[in-house]
């Protein structure tokens, strides 16, 4: 049974709520709720490529997910053109589609820990060492979910988490966004325990821990998606794909691990998206004129590059999209737009160079080593602290894990104990053991390394 645009863009809440006479529509206030809140402004003190980077230029976490919801929303406006002259959704939809698509964009990493995706192997390390096996099953009742949802540890199932309950208002419903919002911001739809099985993409990762499973439960029924994926959900991956992939390698440039030189050089004996995007380059930085400037520096290329790249992947991307239409619309389509492109040659070029170059550069892997130090040690204080934590009134700070635990976010304390006073069927263990990676994953990557600085080496 195909998906239909009237329920995906299904507009309620999981707590109702109104603002009268209000100018914006319901997922334009997604956006600004979103923007404004803690999650996000935390994301300019997280690693995009490079931890603790000094250099001014070079991107955290927060502008990657504003640079991702630029191209995702022209993706969404594009989209819900062709779909309104296609006469697939009503007048005044397509706003609602780059509304979402905006907002996906943005909020699509903020799950991630400090210290990028290291800091994701790091807690997944802590779990499968901390733990004999057989100890974590006795203390989650021997419950498979439960039990790779820290195992197999995902970021993008830590968003849907901070998403729906961790970012606290007025209530536990965590920012409270529309439903049509939250089914396109799921980027992977397989609970932690049925992830990798097959060759649907979407089921590649956890996309949900059994914590959210009602909320996902939800988000599905009220959307009309099932268990396939929201079709703008492609959208968003494709802006995050093709963002990251160039931009990565323009931070490199700019940093100097790699010399625009080498970089083009690859690029020029690649395949033809590869060489039309370095024309598209040159034809920018003649800026009208018949010849390039003198003595142009390496980075002002690399951006140039950036731009051409983005400008040859995004009509690809729409035209893949309305290709796959039918199979999109009725879950068949199990791949990814950027892979199925036709600039997925030069997607995938640059992304060698990211893994070949740059990812794997001594600075960065001294600085990914020292992530996962950091968060190892600061898990062991925390879960002295959590496992030791009341279930209801204060803290008490008599002795050492008091102490932990008085130091664990008061907002997260709120969420574990509604949690264990709301879900009495779940072990307590599992809660306290998402308290942990809760605060842990809440961290900026300075405010770790000080906090480890400070509790390490006085």
């Amino acid at each position: 049974m195909a998906m239909t645009w009237q329920q995906l863009l299904c507009r309620d809440r999981p707590r109702a709520s109104t603002n009268p006479g209000d100018h914006r529509a319901e997922f334009e206030r997604d956006y600004d709720r979103a923007i404004f809140s803690t999650p996000v402004k935390r994301l300019q003190d997280k690693a995009q490529v490079f931890p603790l980077d000094p250099h001014d230029a070079v991107r955290t976490r927060l502008t990657h997910s504003l640079e991702v919801s630029s191209v995702a929303r022209g993706l969404g406006i594009a989209i819900g053109q062709w779909l309104l002259q296609e006469k697939h959704i009503d007048p005044g939809m397509e706003r609602w589609i780059e509304a979402i698509c905006s907002t996906c964009g943005l909020i699509h990493d903020l799950g991630n820990p400090p210290f990028g995706h290291s800091g994701e192997d790091a807690i997944r390390y802590w779990f499968q060492t901390r733990f004999e096996e057989k100890e974590l099953r006795r203390m989650l009742a021997d419950d498979e979910q439960r039990v790779q949802d820290f195992l197999t540890f995902e970021g993008n199932a830590q968003s849907l988490r901070l998403l729906t309950k961790l970012q606290i208002l007025a209530d536990f419903n965590g920012l409270n966004l529309t439903y049509g919002t939250l089914s396109a911001s799921c980027k992977y739809i397989a609970a932690s325990h049925e992830a990798g099985q097959g060759d649907d993409h979407a089921k590649s990762k956890p996309g949900y821990f059994a914590s959210e499973a009602s909320v996902v439960a939800a988000i599905r029924e009220r959307t009309g998606t099932g268990d396939a994926r929201n079709p703008l959900t492609f959208l968003v991956e494709a802006a995050d794909d093709m963002v990251y992939s160039v931009a990565d390698v323009e931070d490199a440039v700019k940093k100097g691990v790699v010399t625009w030189k080498s970089v083009e050089d690859r690029l020029a004996t690649a395949d033809a998206p590869a060489q039309a995007s370095l024309d598209a380059m040159r034809r920018i930085l003649k800026a009208g004129g018949d010849s390039l400037p003198d003595g142009l520096p390496g980075d002002v290329y690399a951006s140039a590059f950036r731009t051409a790249a983005i400008g040859a992947a995004v009509p690809a991307v729409i035209d893949t999209f309305k290709s796959r239409y039918e199979d999109i619309m009725t879950g068949r389509y199990t791949g990814e737009l950027i892979a199925d492109c036709t600039a997925w040659p030069l997607v995938k070029s640059l992304k060698s160079i990211g893994r070949e170059q740059v990812y794997c550069t001594p600075s960065n892997l001294k600085l990914e080593l020292m992530g996962r130090r950091v968060i190892c040690d600061l898990m062991d204080v925390y879960w002295e602290g959590a496992r030791a934590l009341p279930k209801d009134g204060p803290v008490k700070t008599k002795n050492f894990a008091g102490k932990a635990g008085a130091l664990l976010s008061e907002n997260y304390r709120r969420v574990f104990r509604e949690s264990v006073r709301s879900d009495a069927d779940t072990p307590e263990s599992y809660h306290r053991l998402q308290l942990v990676t809760d605060h842990v994953c809440g961290m900026t990557d300075s405010f770790a390394q000080r906090m480890h600085s400070e509790l390490m080496n006085g």
